[in-house]
């Protein structure tokens, strides 16, 4: 089969790759309708130092369930399903208690220990299908709308981060939020925050085609500039700092934005990948007597409570694809949202 590896940063090629196989019982091989690139790549793409096996990338999709091991009770071959960026076994104290990225046995795509490849291919092997696997009741992939297809596939990663940024600050109506980041998480964390309730949404963000459809989203308003001049603006807007803050941008500048703007009591929740190790926690921050969450989004836990309102149209949230692409442009793909040049990319495998 085709599947994406990426030799070195800025390095991505698609390849020829073993085909999948059912390994354990509690497996299931499903064929890649949809994949996407996430703004998580980018991070290797700045920085994977020289890997002559490559390291195979991908971790959002959708797809049909084409084999099932001898143990999987819920799965069978041509449901259509929606597969985490989180591997879960679904019975672990973890993931009964709804926090799926630290299920004991699972793990992540392109896991060593897990055997897992990544998902920007033709077909993939899901360990613990049933618990990690959403089938999507009702919707042929062959004949469904292309945007119906981009918000299903949203619910793999990205609109599920947005909204754990959310659930973790706490939004609730009345609320103002600060959303720090105008890229597909931040964009959908002003969704949810906006489905949650909130009152007023300032988006942090620079890129006026992004934050228009922030703004369309539910942003209330705009911030563009960063660092001190961002914090002073932001602090006028709220008189005085938001209550709830989502960072989901994942660099230090971002985290110290918004310990700048959390109002006295509120809360930081951080959704994005963070690119340091250590960040500011003194006075500034102690002494606003604010709480710090967040953290990789168990989105397998909140599929379920999104997916009506995906597959009745109440919400969009694959607008945030404004470009697609077939498996073999994904480097094309990788340099145009480096490039800023897209927003995030689908791959129609």
């Amino acid at each position: 089969m085709r599947a994406t590896y990426m030799y070195a940063a800025g390095d991505v090629r698609v390849v020829t790759a073993p085909d999948p196989k059912v390994v354990e019982t509690t497996d299931a091989l499903v064929e890649v309708t949809r994949s996407c690139i996430c703004g998580s790549d980018l991070h290797p793409y700045h920085s994977l130092p020289t890997t002559p096996a490559g390291t195979s990338m991908g971790h959002e999709l959708i797809g049909v369930v084409t084999e099932v091991g001898a143990d999987v009770t819920t799965l069978a071959p041509g449901d259509f399903v929606i597969a985490p960026f989180a591997i879960s076994c679904g019975t672990c104290e973890f993931c009964r208690a709804g926090l799926q990225t630290s299920c004991v046995r699972g793990g992540f795509w392109n896991d060593a220990q897990l055997g897992t490849a990544g998902a920007q291919a033709e077909a993939v092997r899901v360990p613990y299908a049933d618990g990690t696997l959403v089938k999507v009741p009702g919707v042929d992939p062959a004949t469904a709308d292309e945007g119906l297809l981009a918000s299903l596939l949203t619910l793999s990663d990205v609109y599920g981060t947005g909204w754990h940024a959310a659930v973790r600050a706490g939004v609730t109506a009345g609320d103002t939020v600060a959303v720090i980041g105008d890229g597909a998480v931040g964009l959908l964390a002003v969704l949810s925050a906006k489905q949650l309730g909130a009152e007023r949404i300032v988006l942090m963000g620079r890129h006026q085609v992004r934050t228009d459809l922030g703004r369309e989203f539910g942003a209330t308003d705009v911030v563009a500039e960063r660092g001190e001049d961002g914090i002073g603006q932001v602090l006028e807007l709220t008189g005085g700092g938001a209550t709830r803050v989502l960072e989901a941008v994942g660099h230090l500048p971002a985290y110290e934005q918004a310990v700048g703007i959390v109002r006295p009591g509120g809360v930081i929740s951080r959704v994005g990948v963070p690119q340091y190790a250590d960040g500011p926690i003194g006075w500034p921050f102690f002494g606003k007597n604010a709480t710090l969450t967040g953290g990789p989004a168990p989105v397998r836990a909140y599929i379920e409570r999104l997916l009506p309102g995906v597959l009745d149209g109440t919400v969009d949230p694959g607008r945030v694809f404004d470009r697609t692409i077939s498996l073999d442009e994904v480097p094309e793909g990788y340099a145009a949202m480096d490039s800023r040049q897209a927003l995030k990319v689908m791959v129609k495998a």
